[in-house]
Protein backbone atom coordinates (compact mmCIF):
# COMPACT_ATOMS: atom_id res chain seq x y z
CA UNK A 1 0.00 0.00 0.00
CA UNK A 2 1.05 3.82 -0.24
CA UNK A 3 0.71 5.92 2.11
CA UNK A 4 0.61 9.87 0.99
CA UNK A 5 0.19 12.77 2.61
CA UNK A 6 -2.87 15.12 0.70
CA UNK A 7 -0.49 17.98 0.44
CA UNK A 8 2.02 15.71 -2.05
CA UNK A 9 -1.34 14.46 -3.71
CA UNK A 10 -2.43 17.68 -4.41
CA UNK A 11 1.14 18.50 -5.50
CA UNK A 12 1.47 15.44 -8.16
CA UNK A 13 -2.52 16.28 -9.23
CA UNK A 14 -1.56 20.28 -9.88
CA UNK A 15 1.42 19.09 -11.82
CA UNK A 16 -0.35 16.55 -14.27
CA UNK A 17 -3.17 19.38 -14.61
CA UNK A 18 -0.79 21.81 -15.60
CA UNK A 19 1.38 20.11 -17.67
CA UNK A 20 -2.07 19.05 -19.27
CA UNK A 21 -1.93 17.86 -22.82
CA UNK A 22 1.48 16.81 -21.80
CA UNK A 23 2.13 14.44 -19.55
CA UNK A 24 3.76 15.25 -16.56
CA UNK A 25 6.38 13.49 -14.76
CA UNK A 26 8.71 13.58 -11.46
CA UNK A 27 9.46 11.56 -8.79
CA UNK A 28 9.26 11.96 -4.43
CA UNK A 29 11.94 11.21 -3.12
CA UNK A 30 12.11 9.49 0.57
CA UNK A 31 14.72 8.92 3.45
CA UNK A 32 16.70 5.98 2.43
CA UNK A 33 14.89 2.50 3.54
CA UNK A 34 11.77 4.06 5.31
CA UNK A 35 9.35 3.47 2.15
CA UNK A 36 8.10 7.08 3.56
CA UNK A 37 7.34 9.81 0.18
CA UNK A 38 8.50 13.07 1.44
CA UNK A 39 10.32 15.79 -1.06
CA UNK A 40 8.22 16.25 -4.19
CA UNK A 41 10.39 17.17 -7.55
CA UNK A 42 8.97 17.74 -10.36
CA UNK A 43 10.83 16.87 -13.53
CA UNK A 44 10.40 18.26 -17.15
CA UNK A 45 9.07 15.92 -19.54
CA UNK A 46 11.87 16.24 -21.89
CA UNK A 47 9.79 14.50 -25.20
CA UNK A 48 6.86 17.42 -24.24
CA UNK A 49 4.62 14.55 -25.45
CA UNK A 50 0.82 13.70 -25.17
CA UNK A 51 1.55 10.20 -25.22
CA UNK A 52 5.18 9.60 -23.51
CA UNK A 53 7.34 10.88 -21.15
CA UNK A 54 10.93 11.04 -20.51
CA UNK A 55 12.92 12.33 -18.14
CA UNK A 56 15.85 14.46 -19.52
CA UNK A 57 19.08 12.40 -18.99
CA UNK A 58 20.71 15.23 -17.51
CA UNK A 59 18.61 16.17 -15.10
CA UNK A 60 17.79 12.39 -13.65
CA UNK A 61 21.41 12.42 -13.18
CA UNK A 62 21.57 15.49 -11.03
CA UNK A 63 18.38 13.97 -9.28
CA UNK A 64 20.17 10.83 -8.34
CA UNK A 65 23.67 12.71 -6.95
CA UNK A 66 21.34 15.09 -5.20
CA UNK A 67 19.21 12.38 -3.53
CA UNK A 68 22.13 10.24 -2.70
CA UNK A 69 23.78 13.23 -1.10
CA UNK A 70 20.97 13.20 0.90
CA UNK A 71 20.57 10.15 1.54
CA UNK A 72 17.12 9.52 -0.16
CA UNK A 73 15.80 7.35 -3.10
CA UNK A 74 12.85 7.48 -4.92
CA UNK A 75 9.66 6.51 -3.05
CA UNK A 76 7.47 7.36 -5.98
CA UNK A 77 8.25 8.07 -9.58
CA UNK A 78 4.95 9.36 -11.26
CA UNK A 79 3.49 10.52 -14.70
CA UNK A 80 0.26 11.55 -15.79
CA UNK A 81 -1.84 10.13 -18.97
CA UNK A 82 -3.72 12.70 -20.69
CA UNK A 83 -6.35 10.45 -22.64
CA UNK A 84 -6.31 7.13 -21.06
CA UNK A 85 -6.68 5.11 -18.18
CA UNK A 86 -4.10 5.59 -15.17
CA UNK A 87 -2.91 2.37 -15.93
CA UNK A 88 0.83 1.64 -17.27
CA UNK A 89 1.05 0.79 -20.32
CA UNK A 90 4.03 -1.74 -22.31
CA UNK A 91 6.45 1.17 -22.60
CA UNK A 92 5.64 2.29 -19.52
CA UNK A 93 6.54 -1.16 -17.43
CA UNK A 94 10.05 -1.46 -19.79
CA UNK A 95 10.92 1.72 -18.26
CA UNK A 96 10.08 1.23 -14.57
CA UNK A 97 13.66 0.47 -13.32
CA UNK A 98 13.15 0.99 -9.42
CA UNK A 99 11.86 -2.07 -7.88
CA UNK A 100 10.88 -0.51 -4.93
CA UNK A 101 9.19 2.24 -5.93
CA UNK A 102 5.55 2.67 -6.22
CA UNK A 103 4.45 4.18 -9.47
CA UNK A 104 1.66 6.26 -9.75
CA UNK A 105 -0.06 7.16 -12.52
CA UNK A 106 -3.06 10.08 -13.12
CA UNK A 107 -5.07 10.18 -15.75
CA UNK A 108 -6.24 13.35 -16.79
CA UNK A 109 -8.23 12.92 -19.16
CA UNK A 110 -11.63 13.49 -17.99
CA UNK A 111 -10.41 16.99 -16.68
CA UNK A 112 -7.91 18.26 -18.84
CA UNK A 113 -5.89 21.18 -16.46
CA UNK A 114 -9.13 22.19 -14.86
CA UNK A 115 -10.80 21.19 -12.05
CA UNK A 116 -12.32 18.14 -12.34
CA UNK A 117 -12.32 14.07 -11.57
CA UNK A 118 -8.86 12.60 -11.78
CA UNK A 119 -7.74 8.85 -11.46
CA UNK A 120 -4.57 8.61 -8.98
CA UNK A 121 -3.52 5.02 -9.13
CA UNK A 122 -0.03 3.25 -7.65
CA UNK A 123 1.54 0.42 -9.17
CA UNK A 124 4.47 -1.52 -8.49
CA UNK A 125 6.35 -2.76 -10.88
CA UNK A 126 8.94 -5.68 -10.91
CA UNK A 127 10.33 -8.05 -13.49
CA UNK A 128 7.59 -6.61 -15.95
CA UNK A 129 4.49 -7.68 -13.82
CA UNK A 130 2.47 -5.03 -12.74
CA UNK A 131 0.58 -5.00 -9.08
CA UNK A 132 -2.32 -2.15 -8.15
CA UNK A 133 -1.60 -1.61 -4.70
CA UNK A 134 -4.23 0.98 -2.96
CA UNK A 135 -3.63 4.32 -1.91
CA UNK A 136 -4.36 6.09 1.43
CA UNK A 137 -4.00 9.78 1.62
CA UNK A 138 -3.33 10.89 4.99
CA UNK A 139 -3.24 14.53 6.56
CA UNK A 140 0.36 13.90 7.84
CA UNK A 141 2.95 10.39 8.70
CA UNK A 142 2.12 9.42 12.30
CA UNK A 143 5.35 9.08 14.56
Amino acid sequence: MLTITQALYDEIVAHARADHPDEACGVVAGPAGTGRPERFIPMLNAARSPTFYEFDSTDLLKLYREMDDRDEEPVIVYHSHTATEAYPSRTDISYANEPDAHYVLVSTAECGNGEGPVSFRSFRIVDGEVTEEEVRVVTSYAA
